[in-house]
């Protein structure tokens, strides 16, 4: 049985959101993650120490002061760090918002998912009744690939989209466009054929990468492992949408 109103780790609060989901949204970044990726432009986020200690009621009460601006489309995202970390103060921050008619959306790497554990499924399962959507960030495929990026497997990834898939979750798919790194062709048709499988998906973005988050790094004095990475051009990223096949999920 979860805590009625279990206590969750904050790093930071986002009222206006305008990318992380439909409409407008109100954006809530936890503290945690386990991955390591290389390009990742929130590294302040990894450690499980740290952020602001919120209840699951008093969050919303916070979160819900601003549902003017959300309109017929908008509502929360909860983002990271990786949300899956504090699954049980998730689940009661969005049965609180489901509660009142209010659009939800997990914004996750789906790195803790378990798939051979029933309780973690039980927990999740009751986690995506009170899920409008799952933008799920797919890195790569082939096994190899993700743990070079990011230090960890994806075989469980790939578990948890086709498990909420099979649940009838809608799903949208993002893809972070690193040249030289994460857009080999070969992978990008293998990726397009995975997710050709799901049954739920509405849209497929394409993120090119950026160095926003380079200060970050600094900052906190870890060396960035891609200095000479670069962003995209405009037609790198229109054939990654094609051979994403991003046209066929317009929603």
């Amino acid at each position: 049985m979860q805590p009625c109103n279990p206590i969750g780790y904050v790093h930071s609060l986002e009222s206006f959101g305008s990318v992380d989901g439909p409409g407008v949204r109100f954006v809530v970044f936890l503290q945690g993650c386990a991955l390591r990726c290389k390009y990742c432009h929130n590294p302040e986020t990894w450690a499980a120490e740290g952020g602001e200690e919120w209840t699951a009621e008093k969050l919303f009460q916070r979160v819900y002061r601003y549902r003017n601006y959300w309109g017929k489309k908008g509502g929360i995202t909860v983002s990271g760090g990786e949300p899956l970390r504090q699954m049980e103060f998730l689940t009661a921050f969005f049965e609180l918002a489901r509660s009142q008619g209010v659009h939800t959306a997990l914004d996750t790497a789906g790195q803790p998912f378990r798939p051979d554990d029933p309780d973690y499924l039980a927990g999740f399962d009751r986690l995506m009744k009170s899920t409008s959507l799952v933008i799920l960030d797919l890195k790569e495929i082939d096994p190899e690939r993700p743990r070079q990026l990011t230090g960890k497997d994806n075989a469980n990834i790939l578990a948890m989209a086709r498990h909420i898939s099979d649940l009838g979750i809608p799903l949208w798919i993002r893809h972070v466009l690193v040249p030289g790194l994460t857009d080999d062709e070969a992978g990008l048709r293998r990726t397009a054929d995975f997710i050709r499988s799901l049954k739920t998906v509405q849209r497929v973005e394409v993120l090119p990468y950026h160095t926003l988050g380079l200060f970050k790094w600094q900052k906190l004095g870890i060396p960035y492992p891609l200095p000479d990475a670069v962003p995209p051009t405009a037609e790198q990223v229109k054939r990654a949408e094609e051979l994403l096949e991003v046209s066929r999920y317009p929603g």
